[in-house]
């Protein structure tokens, strides 16, 4: 049996025995809309629990707006996306230099001139100003403090904007319940102490996967965005061929929502049984630009695995570690348990990468083919692979040559769950 897997911005061929295969683990997926364009403007002339963005804007006249927009590291398709939402505030007497878009970064680098062009069309980048949010700048402004007692303090251009609008993709998030919608806000254009403050609630009850109604996580987001007065989301859900399923515009939660719902019936798929071994692509660029981005997929393969099983990770990851704090807690750790010890102590933000790494291989292995080197992949108490057939070589040799292997070509986006 032949699996087409992304890797990188090129497929790769998986190639198994009938025998070695239970399935494959994939979304609950939706066609694509037709015609995107359409959708995009039907969703802006029909906001949900808001009036039109149009309206707004001529309601407050303002002098500043702010458009968040994701960073490259979330494919969100803005070649549709962007060029309805400017004709919404052409509509309202908008000019250019009134309005900065501002790149939700969060700890992530900027992003650069050639990236935005790629994004966002040279067109768009030619005749407005794009900033990238920098969390660790001189430039935040404090807007008071949290429920939780927490220092709020915003990217300027996002604090004095008169209208602020949020732009995005909704998916599956490991602690944050979803992606999308407030996110932009917390962590995408705080400060990095908010940020690692708000991380630091990935080990409390309810800050998982799929879940938003009791996730202290999502709450302590959607009083950071409120606080700063989103007056218009717009995110889009897709499918894993980067396709629009969904538009949702406009009231910050209750647009939300809605994507949140669509995403949950498509990626959280009940699983049957686990499985001694998982295949799994964290689908491709730009999911596996990294090791810290890849790890998603990782985690959610490890919902298909017994202890003691093997997930082999198909992940380019030719930006390697990909944050500096991960990769600094991943060299000094002689062991698994220096990783725990060291989180224990105390929070780190991009420490929490390592952690959530750690907790999965603590009694799963994962054989890793990436473009990493060798000597960085065993830092990560990872299994090297040169590629696939080299993978399978080694997992055939550990669980037998009539081992019985899940499949998964987009674990970023799919959440086995258990067989109630």
């Amino acid at each position: 049996m032949e699996f087409v897997m992304k890797y990188g911005k090129e497929n790769v061929s998986l190639n198994l025995n009938a025998e070695n295969v239970l399935g494959t683990i994939e979304p609950n997926e939706q066609e694509g809309i037709g015609d995107p364009v359409e959708a995009i403007k039907a969703a802006l002339a029909n906001p949900t629990g808001s009036p039109k963005l149009r309206e707004i804007a001529k309601t407050k006249k303002p002098n500043k707006v702010v458009i968040v927009v994701n960073d490259t590291t979330r494919p969100t398709p803005y070649n549709y996306m962007l060029p309805p939402l400017l004709e919404e505030l052409e509509q309202a007497d908008l000019k250019p230099d009134q309005i900065k878009f501002v790149v939700a970064t969060g700890i992530h680098r900027g992003n650069t001139d050639k990236e935005n062009r790629e994004i966002f069309t040279d067109e768009i980048v030619d005749k407005y100003e794009f900033i990238n949010h920098d969390s660790s700048g001189s430039d935040l402004i404090s807007m008071g403090t949290l429920a939780d007692g927490n220092e709020f303090k915003v990217n300027k251009h996002v604090a004095e904007a008169e209208i602020v609008i949020t732009t995005g993709l909704i998916g599956l998030h490991y602690f944050a319940g979803f992606s999308g919608g407030r996110k932009s806000i917390l962590p995408g254009v705080v400060s990095k102490d908010l940020i690692t403050l708000n991380h630091a609630r990935m080990t409390e009850p309810g800050a998982e996967t799929g879940n938003y109604k009791t996730n202290p996580v999502h709450y302590i987001m959607m009083e950071a965005a409120r606080k700063v007065g989103v007056d218009f989301i717009f995110n889009v859900v897709t499918n894993s061929k980067k396709e629009i399923v969904k538009v949702v515009a406009g009231e910050l939660e209750q647009a939300w929502i809605e994507g949140a719902d669509l995403c949950r019936q498509m990626n959280m798929v009940e699983l049957k049984e686990q499985a001694d071994v998982v295949i799994a692509s964290a689908g491709g660029y730009p999911k596996d630009i990294n090791i810290y981005q890849a790890q998603k997929a990782l985690e959610h393969a490890a919902h298909a695995i017994k202890p003691g099983g093997t997930i082999m990770l198909l992940a380019e990851c030719f930006e390697g570690f990909g944050e500096d704090v991960f990769e600094e807690w991943i060299r000094e750790a002689k062991t698994l348990d220096c990783i725990f010890k060291r989180f224990d102590k105390g929070f780190q933000l991009g420490g929490h990468k390592a952690y959530a790494i750690a907790s999965i291989i603590k009694d799963r292995e994962v054989v890793l083919v990436s473009k990493m080197p060798k000597e960085d992949v065993e830092k990560l108490f990872f299994t090297y692979a040169v590629d696939i057939e080299e993978g399978l070589e080694y997992i055939a040799k550990k669980h037998g040559q009539d081992f019985k292997a899940w499949i998964m070509p987009e674990a970023g986006m799919v959440l086995p769950t258990k067989n109630s």
